[in-house]
């Protein structure tokens, strides 16, 4: 499909997604106009690539030339904007069916599965564009060894995210198409985990027909998804034990951070350290070899930048260290993300305590998972929780389940934990229990991460 000289109008465009798809679709000679509900450095750059962007959604804002409208996801039926276009009888197009027309363009990489998207597609971008492929990319944080959260290259691989919730992930058809891992989330949309399941082995067989699927070895719901993708699409596995096919081994911790030989096949590849905290970020970082060999990449080349990237925006990111008292911050908001986070932050700091400022982020994820929340504080020393984040949630589900449920269930489980409402009285709890050789990390999807700057402007004022 080309899109030279097709005009789109991108309602949203300011969001991590939907401005990372605007400039990849000008890169194929599309012409963007779009609005956003506030500027920002984001439209700010979208503006100076060409693009034609408005502050505020109104209806004059949809130009009579437009042929398609893309939405992002937080766009409600009620925009003028998305009115003025269905009146029209214009194409409208969700963020994810959008990515879905623009990867048929190239060979499509997409990273799925309930953990480490955004970190495994990052790092395969970091590392094919410093090992000579210059890649498109399109993940949904930032990256800020490539200077933002979506690149447009001149070759043919292109990788992105491919998220699961409300089956996005099949409007796309990559070349690869790479499985990390699947547990039970967003049961908001999903009747079960059979039915996350299922929807997975679509994915898989979306593959195209010369490409290659790309799966964790050693995940039980991966390894249903194999068996029932009938020989259609070909796999490959990494993970920690011999019988997958990438696989490490001889793994070292050293300082907080692993290495590890990397084998194929029985073939010893080549040994990596990797400068991210955590064994999971094994897993990512066989995930990204195996991704690139099967490109074709020169895996020496690989092996070579494999170890200088550094993270994404909130994955266990180092904020300040003052007077003795480490600040992080962290995505996590899964019960499996947060048990994986402490863990590596155990390892890589060696705290005295853990404070874990952490918010809940949906009502509904947090009543489904309410008992594997209560286990997965075991390696924090303290657990504070506010009010949980508000998204996508119905009003039912919010009178259902509330943080002081969730704290009630974390004491009784042992963990010691407290409630407190407001960011303001965090800082207060922090201010005054925390000393020097504890670390302080904020958690969660939602806004948080707020905590953490007020906490390190006081520590640094007070010092």
């Amino acid at each position: 499909m080309s899109f030279a000289g097709r005009k789109f109008h991108f309602i949203g465009a300011g969001g991590i997604g939907m401005s990372g798809l605007a400039q990849l679709m000008m890169k194929n000679n599309a012409v963007v106009t779009g609005s956003d509900q506030c500027g920002s450095s984001v439209t700010d750059k979208l503006c100076g690539l060409g693009a034609d962007i408005k502050i505020g959604h109104k209806a004059e804002n949809f130009g009579d030339d437009a042929e398609s409208v893309v939405i992002s996801a937080a766009i409600a039926e009620d925009n003028p904007e998305l009115t003025a276009a269905r009146q029209r009888g214009c194409e409208v197009l969700k963020y994810a069916q959008m990515l879905g027309r623009l990867m048929d363009c190239y060979d499509g990489v997409a990273v799925a599965g309930t953990h480490g998207k955004s970190t495994t597609s990052g790092w395969l971008s970091y590392s094919l564009r410093n090992a000579g492929v210059d890649v498109s990319y399109l993940v949904g944080a930032q990256i800020g060894q490539l200077e933002g959260s979506c690149g447009v290259g001149e070759d043919r691989v292109f990788v992105a995210e491919a998220c699961e919730y409300d089956r996005s992930f099949l409007n796309l058809r990559p070349k690869v198409s790479c499985l990390l891992n699947i547990e039970a989330d967003h049961l908001d949309y999903y009747r079960d985990e059979d039915e996350i399941v299922d929807a997975f082995v679509q994915f898989a067989l979306n593959t195209k027909a010369d490409g290659v699927v790309i799966a964790n070895g050693q995940d039980a719901n991966v390894a249903k998804v194999l068996s029932k993708l009938g020989g259609f699409v070909r796999c490959e596995t990494f993970g920690l034990e011999k019988y997958c096919n990438f696989c490490a081994q001889n793994i070292e911790l050293v300082d907080g951070y692993y290495s590890f030989d990397v084998y194929y096949n029985g073939s010893n590849l080549g040994r990596v350290k990797i400068s991210l905290a955590g064994e999971h970020n094994i897993m990512n970082a066989l995930a990204v070899i195996a991704v690139a060999y099967n490109l074709g990449v020169d895996i020496t080349k690989i092996f070579g930048v494999l170890p200088d990237f550094t993270g994404i925006d909130r994955r266990l990111m180092f904020k300040d260290d003052v007077d003795g008292v480490v600040v992080l911050d962290d995505y996590a908001h899964h019960p499996t993300e947060i048990r994986a986070s402490l863990k590596a932050i155990r390892q890589r700091y060696e705290p005295e305590r853990i404070f874990c400022v952490f918010q809940p982020h949906q009502y509904s994820r947090t009543r489904f998972l309410l008992d594997d929340f209560a286990e997965s504080f075991k390696l924090c020393d303290v657990a504070i929780v506010p009010e949980i984040y508000f998204v996508r949630d119905t009003l039912e589900s919010k009178h259902q389940v509330n943080s002081q449920l969730l704290v009630d269930k974390l004491q009784s489980n042992g963990s010691d934990a407290v409630f407190i409402d407001s960011f303001a009285g965090i800082c207060d709890y922090l201010k005054n229990n925390v000393v020097a050789g504890d670390l302080v990390v904020t958690m969660g999807a939602g806004d948080v991460w707020k905590v953490a700057d007020e906490y390190i402007q006081w520590l640094r004022r007070d010092n």
